[in-house]
């Protein structure tokens, strides 16, 4: 199964009063999205499959994934194709921030993307599913 979403909305303060910038994770992509781990609910150990395409656009951090035939990435897939499951999430690094309340990230090391129950920003959702 694949899918597509966004992990990070711009300009817009997700539950704990950040806001990331476009531009913020410009170092990161230079890396390829396959370096970029796709995971469960942030768990380090429980990785459901591959990213296939990462950039950011107008709108965001736009993903395109691809989960595993093992167990997890089945699991994730039944999900997302429930509809119980449909949040992006990222793990990162704060290379650089400005403000307070809201904080503005301007350069972000990203570390992973997840598929999550509750984003911490509420519109970082997968917007479209194909396959099985």
């Amino acid at each position: 199964m694949r899918f597509a979403g966004y992990a990070a909305i711009f300009d817009r303060p997700d539950r704990g009063g950040d806001v990331v910038r476009a531009g913020a994770f410009a170092r990161s992509l230079n890396r390829g999205a396959g370096a970029v781990p796709l995971l469960w609910q942030h768990e380090a150990g429980r990785p459901i499959g591959r990213i296939e395409y990462l950039k950011e656009d107008r709108r965001g951090l736009r993903v395109i994934g691809q989960l595993s035939s093992g167990a997890a990435g089945r699991e994730a897939a039944a999900l997302l194709k429930d509809g119980a499951v449909s949040g992006l999430s990222f793990g990162y690094r704060v290379r650089e921030a400005r403000g307070e309340a809201p904080r503005e990230l301007t350069e972000l090391e990203l570390v992973e993307v997840s598929l999550v129950t509750l984003p911490m920003q509420p519109r970082a959702r997968v917007h479209a599913v194909a396959g099985e």
